[in-house]
């Protein structure tokens, strides 16, 4: 099962995902953690220029470059995860594309999908969980942890159009995607996550797996 974590900045996705692979692991799941950008050399590479780097960058280009490493990130680690059978968890993935520089950045979503289907293929979520937290809470969460990045820093109206973005399409996509509360304690964050992904495992882990990978 491959499912992304989604929501604006400060959401608590990285978070979710530690406490969520743990605890598919103690059931005896293979889990594999993973993110973007990010995953390969290349996406980690993409993702120092991306989002540290101080020079300016059109949404065409941070598009282009957030979708090559992605490309490479279905190919080298998510498929052979899922073709191993582990359980694939990511931290964002395609849709963070269309809300960032589709919604959030004016270009046409239309056109982002197509380019998605050209680097993913048919390797979409099975899962999608959206982390809703407001939007002015995630940027003080970010800002408060001193590690701010350049698309922490684009003013509110772009991340409220991109908060707009997910849940209009949450709304719209209920087979896949799911909507958590973000904003109680970690712990029952967690609780309500586990609850939704074991809901949707339709399978149990083989006998004899350790759960660690």
């Amino acid at each position: 099962m491959f499912i992304s974590f989604e929501g604006t900045e400060g959401s608590g996705k990285s978070t979710q995902i530690t406490l969520l692979a743990d605890s598919l692991r103690v059931r005896g799941w293979r889990v594999v953690t993973t993110r973007e950008p990010g995953g390969t050399g290349l996406g980690d590479g993409l993702r120092t220029l991306m989002l540290g780097s101080t020079e300016a960058m059109s949404a065409e280009a941070e598009v282009y470059l957030m979708t090559g490493a992605r490309a490479e990130h279905v190919r080298q680690v998510i498929r052979p995860a899922l073709a191993a059978g582990s359980i694939v968890l990511c931290d964002r993935f395609a849709d963070s594309t269309l809300a960032y520089q589709g919604a959030g950045r004016g270009l046409d979503v239309a056109a982002l999908c197509a380019l998605q289907e050209l680097a993913i293929g048919a390797t979409w979520p099975d899962m999608t969980l959206l982390l809703d937290v407001p939007v002015e809470v995630g940027l003080a969460r970010r800002r408060g942890t001193g590690d701010v990045n350049r698309i922490d820093r684009e003013g509110l109206d772009f991340h409220m159009r991109v908060a707009r973005w997910f849940q209009t399409t949450a709304d719209a996509c209920p087979e896949r995607w799911s909507v958590v509360d973000g904003t109680p304690a970690p712990a029952l964050v967690h609780t309500a996550i586990l609850d939704v992904v074991l809901a949707r495992l339709t399978v149990q882990p083989r006998a004899g797996e350790d759960g660690r990978r």
